[in-house]
């Protein structure tokens, strides 16, 4: 797919909508910098595994159809379609406010997420390297860490990720909905190819950096019958565990959705937007998960013993109740966080 025109769904908090008349010009990045506020959010979400978060940028370049993080970008005024893949906000400050956070004294080193929202490791990261300076705080305050990402780019911090699992601890989660690079570039037309994701999961792993394969989001109708291959190639490429989410839609990005597997998908469409309401329990944003019911019917009890019955045979871990709980392996927050002497650390450096 090209280069989609501009178009996002009606914006719940102003009135005000813009329409081009004539034809629009070229489609563009644009990059925005803020000085953030804080930058340690604390989730409280039944759906998200972890308890706190960084999320060093706003908005995601990879543009996926089914990202519920969407709507988000409403909060400061832009939409939740194409200026959430084009108006990317970074947050030049992350790594001040987050050396701020481990300073304080009520912190005590629980594992902290990357990221929680949008990628870490989306392109504009090898311009601004946000993730990466905070990953050297981590490491240098001992903290674990859990990521969560599509990005090749994380390959460029092996060496990072390699001595932070040795003082503290790493765990590496791939997001992967398909095997299948074509279906994913309809799909996440901006996302790297899953062919590429394998060989990044294979690269960390062969390096010693504890790694997982999220199955996420499952769409069904669409890539349900992938979950074994995905699960196959993820033990292949040195995989240890799995977690899976269904799929849920938010207002603004069922009409997203919605318009792209019509378009991409146009004899299947209505299927799999049946499939995921029964599973849902009638919602498209139930935010249920594990066994609070991430799902609802036989359809589903037949997916749950697909991803089940595949990773038994690969030999992975289930994460958590399918869904990642990021706690930090054999390491101990309280016994590896510390908060280095800044006297030791100016002789150690001469």
């Amino acid at each position: 797919m090209g280069i989609r025109p501009i178009s996002n769904p009606t914006h719940r908090f102003t009135k005000q909508q813009l329409e081009w008349l004539e034809e629009p010009p070229p489609a563009s990045v644009e990059i925005f910098e803020e000085t953030a506020a804080s930058i340690i959010q604390e989730n409280k979400s039944p759906d998200i595994g972890f308890r706190y978060s960084v999320n060093p940028y706003r908005g995601c370049f990879h543009a996926c159809a089914y990202c519920y993080a969407r709507p988000t970008h409403q909060y400061i005024d832009f939409g939740a379609g194409t200026d959430f893949d084009r108006k990317i906000v970074v947050k030049v400050n992350a790594p001040a406010l987050l050396k701020a956070h481990f300073d304080k004294r009520a912190w005590k080193g629980e594992t902290i997420v990357f990221s929680g929202v949008t990628d870490c490791y989306q392109p504009i990261e090898a311009q601004y390297a946000i993730t990466r300076q905070c990953l050297e705080l981590c490491l240098k305050y001992r903290n674990p860490v859990g990521i969560i990402t599509k990005g090749c780019l994380i390959q460029r911090d092996v060496d990072l990720l390699v001595e932070l699992n040795r003082v503290a601890a790493v765990q590496v989660y791939v997001s992967l909905a398909f095997t299948d690079d074509e279906a994913s570039k309809l799909v996440e037309p901006h996302a790297p190819r899953p062919s590429a994701r394998f060989r990044v999961m294979k690269l960390l792993s062969d390096a010693g950096v504890p790694v997982g394969v999220g199955v996420a989001p499952v769409i069904p109708g669409l890539n349900d019958t992938q979950i074994p291959d995905i699960l196959a190639k993820a033990r292949e490429h040195g995989a240890q565990s799995a977690f899976m989410t269904l799929l849920r839609l938010p207002q603004e990005v069922r009409e997203i959705f919605i318009e792209r597997i019509t378009e991409a998908f146009p004899l299947r469409h209505k299927k799999i937007l049946s499939q995921l309401q029964r599973m849902r329990g009638g919602k498209f944003n139930n935010a249920e998960f594990g066994n609070r019911m991430v799902g609802h019917g036989q359809e589903w009890e037949v997916i749950r013993w697909l991803f089940r019955s595949a990773v038994e045979r690969e030999g992975l871990r289930v994460s958590g109740d399918e869904d990642p709980r990021f706690e930090s392996g054999e390491a101990d927050p309280a016994s590896t966080f510390r908060r280095p002497n800044a006297q030791l650390d100016m002789f150690r450096d001469s």
